[in-house]
Parts: C-alpha cells; sequence; structure tokens
C-alpha cells in the first residue's frame, strides 16, 4: 500500500483527480502509441514500463518497452514481473467475495465474528466494525495508518493487527474516507479465518491458478524463482539507481502481489466478464456489482489549472477494492498501486468492455500519462500530451522539495549544542504501539534503530539544540527528517518525537516515544 507506495496511493489517486510485442497487432486506437511510450520513458529518465490492453473481451496489445534493470540489456516484455502494489488490494475483496457467494460469509458480518483479536482503539468500533467498513475505508483510523508495523518488519498479519488498538481515530467510525492498507490485511485474515488457508494460498488457487496467472505470486520467496523480473528503481540526483525488492509479506493483501501485462490482462477480461472466463466462473453477477458500486464517497475537488480540466470529476467513490470515477461522461473503475521504486494502475471502462494495465519500476508516476493517452485513444478524445503536462508537475515538486530544505538550512540555529552529553542520549526507548527502539552511541555518533524494523536505521547528526537530523541508511533515498530529545523540569531525558516526512504508507507521528528506565 499496498503503499508507497509507493509511490503513495492516495497521491496517485489525486492526481487522476486532478490528475513485448502486440498481441494481434498494433490496434488502430493506439497508432503512434510506440514512439509516445518511448519518448516518455526518455523525457521521464525511468527503465521502462509494460502495458496491456484488453477490449471486448480479448487482449489487443501487450508489449514491454525499455531494460528490467538500467544499465543491463534485459528487455522488459508483456511477461516481465512488477510489483502492482495496492492492485492488490482487489483481489482481496474478489476472494472474499467468492465466499460470500457461497454462503460462507456475509459483507456485513462484524470482524469480531472472525479475528476477536482485532480491536480498535474505540470498543464500539470494535463491536460494530464490519467487513463492509474494512473494505470501504471507513474506520475512523488515520489515513494510511499501521505502516510503521509492517513496513520492511519481522511482525505478522496478526500481530500488526493485534497492535492497532493503539492507534487513536482522528474521525467518527463511518463518517470519512481515509485510505488503507492494514484493514485489507485484516480482510485476508478473515478468508484465513474461514477457509484454514492463508490468504496468498487462497489467491493461488482460487484466482492466480485457475486464471492462468501463472507469473502472479504475492511471498517473497517466490520473487527468487523469477527469471523475468523488473527491479525496482529510486530516482538519485535525478537518475534511477536499482535497488532490491522488499519483503512485504506481512503487508499481504494490502499491496505485496507482483505480476505481470500479460497476467493482469486476463484479470481485466475475468473483471469485464463480470466473473466468467473461458468457460469458468469464478463469482457471479451479484458480486461483480458490489466490486463496481460506489459504496463509499471520496472527497475530491476540481482543478483550476486548465491543462488539468479534462480530469475534473462529478463524482468519486470506492467500491470493494476499486476507486470509481467519471471521465468524458464514462464510469472509470481503477487503482493505482506503489511500493519502494515500484507504480502501476489498472483502469477499467465496463460500458466500453475496455481494460488498460500500465506497469513501471519507478516510483515517478509514468503510469498515469500513459495509461491516459491510451484511454483517450479509445475513447475518441483528442489527444493530449499527458506525459509533458505531469513531467511538468513533477518538475515544480521537485524544485519545492529543494526551496523547502534551502529553508530549513537557513533557519538552523547555528551555534547550540545538545543538553546532555551524546552518551546519556543513548539507551533503550520503547512505543505503546510499536514496541522498541535504541540508540546507541559509535564511533562518536548517535544511531537509531527499530527492533523490528532493520530498514529504519539512521545515522543521527546534531542539527541544533535537542534536534538531529536523521540520516537513513535504507537505499531508498528516504528525505531526511529529524528527532527531537524531550527533558523534564530536572533535566531527565523522558524520550524523543519525531518530525519526519511520510515514507509510504509510514508517518512516524503515530509514534509516542519513551525513555525505557536503566535496569538497576
Amino acid at each position: 500500500m499496498t503503499r508507497r507506495a509507493a509511490v503513495l496511493p492516495i497521491l496517485f489517486v489525486l492526481l487522476l483527480v486532478l490528475g513485448g510485442s502486440p498481441a494481434a497487432g498494433q490496434p488502430a486506437p493506439l497508432s503512434g502509441f510506440d514512439d509516445y511510450a518511448n519518448t516518455a520513458i526518455r523525457d521521464w529518465n525511468v527503465p521502462g514500463v509494460s502495458v496491456s490492453v484488453v477490449k471486448d473481451g480479448k487482449v489487443v496489445f501487450s508489449k514491454g518497452y525499455g531494460v528490467r534493470k538500467v544499465g543491463e540489456p534485459a528487455p522488459i516484455d508483456e511477461h516481465t514481473q512488477f510489483s502492482i502494489g495496492s492492485i492488490s488490494k482487489s483481489f482481496a475483496a474478489m476472494g472474499l467475495g467468492m465466499l460470500v457467494e457461497e454462503g460462507k460469509v456475509s459483507w456485513d458480518d462484524p470482524v469480531s465474528q472472525y479475528l476477536p483479536y482485532f480491536q480498535l482503539h474505540d470498543p464500539y468500533v470494535t463491536r460494530e466494525l464490519t467487513l463492509r467498513d474494512l473494505l470501504v475505508h471507513r474506520s475512523g483510523l488515520p489515513e494510511v495508518c499501521g505502516g510503521i508495523l509492517w513496513y520492511g518488519s519481522d511482525y505478522s498479519r496478526e500481530e500488526v493487527l493485534k497492535r492497532l488498538r493503539y492507534l487513536k481515530p482522528v474521525s467518527s467510525f463511518r463518517s470519512t474516507f481515509a485510505y488503507q492498507s492494514v484493514t485489507y490485511m485484516a480482510v485476508g485474515e478473515v478468508i484465513r479465518a474461514i477457509t484454514g488457508k492463508s490468504w496468498d494460498d487462497f489467491t493461488r488457487e482460487r484466482i492466480f491458478t485457475p486464471l492462468g496467472m501463472n507469473e502472479s505470486n504475492s511471498l517473497f520467496r517466490d520473487l527468487k524463482k523469477s527469471k523475468n523480473l523488473a527491479l525496482p528503481h529510486v530516482r538519485i540526483d535525478g537518475k534511477p539507481v536499482a535497488i532490491a525488492y522488499r519483503d512485504s509479506d506481512a503487508l499481504g493483501p494490502g499491496g505485496a502481489i507482483v505480476s505481470s501485462a500479460h497476467d493482469m490482462a486476463r484479470y481485466m477480461r475475468l473483471l469485464l466478464a463480470e466473473g466468467s472466463l473461458d468457460g469458468k466462473k469464478f463469482y457471479g453477477e451479484k458480486v461483480a456489482q458490489e466490486l463496481f458500486t460506489p459504496q463509499m464517497l471520496v472527497p475530491s475537488r476540481p482543478s483550476s489549472r486548465p491543462e488539468l480540466k479534462a480530469l475534473n470529476s462529478w463524482f468519486s467513490a470506492y467500491g470493494f477494492g476499486w476507486f470509481l470515477r467519471e471521465y468524458r461522461g464514462r464510469k472509470l473503475v481503477f487503482h493505482t498501486g506503489g511500493m519502494d521504486g515500484m507504480s502501476a494502475m489498472v483502469v477499467l471502462v465496463p460500458e466500453e468492455k475496455l481494460g488498460i494495465t500500465v506497469l513501471s519500476h519507478n516510483d515517478g508516476g509514468i503510469f498515469h500519462p500513459l495509461a491516459l493517452r491510451m484511454l483517450d485513444a479509445y475513447l475518441g478524445a483528442p489527444p493530449t500530451d499527458w506525459a509533458g503536462v505531469m513531467l511538468k508537475f513533477r518538475g515544480e515538486g521537485e524544485k519545492k522539495a529543494k526551496d523547502a530544505e534551502a529553508a530549513l538550512v537557513a533557519a538552523r540555529v547555528q551555534g547550540t549544542k545538545p543538553a546532555l552529553e551524546l552518551g546519556r542520549y543513548a539507551g533503550s526507548y520503547r512505543d505503546r504501539m510499536y514496541g522498541d527502539l535504541s540508540i546507541t552511541q559509535e564511533n562518536g555518533k548517535l544511531v537509531l534503530r527499530f527492533s523490528h524494523s532493520p530498514s529504519f536505521t539512521a545515522d543521527l547528526e546534531h542539527w541544533q539544540y535537542d534536534t538531529f537530523r536523521l540520516h537513513w541508511r535504507d537505499p531508498m533515498n528516504w528525505p531526511k527528517g529529524f528527532l527531537t530529545f524531550s527533558l523534564d523540569a530536572k533535566g531527565k531525558l523522558k524520550g524523543f518525537a519525531f518530525d519526519q516526512p511520510s515514507l509510504l504508507d509510514v508517518h512516524f507521528n503515530e509514534l509516542s516515544v519513551e525513555r525505557v528506565p536503566d535496569a538497576r
């Protein structure tokens, strides 16, 4: 979720609201798309993408562009695997729908019936929370919360869910849409409770294998078996740099699936055919309708920018695992996905029996303009250089980030020092939700570590007073935040607080870190 990613799922949604070889010869609507895609890849400076298009029940286009890893010749094709991030949520919703159709569960069953250990901060919400609430993001929890528990951690899905009870709600129950990954983790655990199988095994047996999605999986161990895998890439100094995949097994149905354009074409055909494909029935009409029916309104505001006028929609909602909106007079069913250095998008136009998938191994968002370019072509809209428009926005965002960093440096108070000797800041710390953290003194500097998340290791640079700059060691090239220690009136160290930009679904402001007294 997921996230990221991701590349952030909500960021992708806001952008849209605001903003191989051909399978059967290049269709007329996509005439010139090869040149457009290759130009976009060059201008955006990304290694490549993979796309597929289905129309009227058939795969009409499936192709890759660029390379799997920058600096190496192995090409991307329609069988190259990419992370699809939060698009994984739609698989969880579909799987639950299959069980609903079999009479094993109801959309409106209380979650506590299946997961008695899953408790939220408010006992009333715990008692009343239903599976439908999980699917449509209306629990009252903060947006994309709990990432600090699953991102790169060794916590199990069950343990992540148990620890959410310490998160305070930010809105009343069922009043506000707040996009989540952790609630879909709960959906997966409900499936496990009902079937006795992990969500991963259930999805493989009930969706991947019978649908012929042989290039799709959801477990980290399976990535090692792939011989056609695109690597994640991050931008460092404006250039793409390959990084390794991170173990996202804890996230599971929230965003852990890896797939290919070829496999996603089969998935889109199933969705557009309302649950049956090639003589096999996966689910029926009632479930199909629920998946694509607006269940929860999603706030959106029209953009005042002329270049984004076509993206303004007269409605925005969420179904079961899918965003819903209007575009050029048609209902769109879509979802984006983002994980470390990977981003993806699936767009369905049921009225036109049209589906488009764009997979990318760079978190810059190039999937948006390419999907819109293909969408416009099939809807008969005038061609728009969406790649140019959105690249301009990316440049504006990067300039704002540089200006903000320059302002921070200019505002830094020079000549200060910490209130205590460095060694006195070292020790054990604890957050009630997350668990243990530590600060050690190494080679004359402080180092922060999270006990269950090796990814969250940072060197602390003194900034001013009792505030230190966080230099994360992770290759994701995260923005540098701040950590500020707090002392009581007697000068005793109480704990510390973060001022750190969000990382994918990870929000450090969810933590309230206190010093653990030294054992005597």
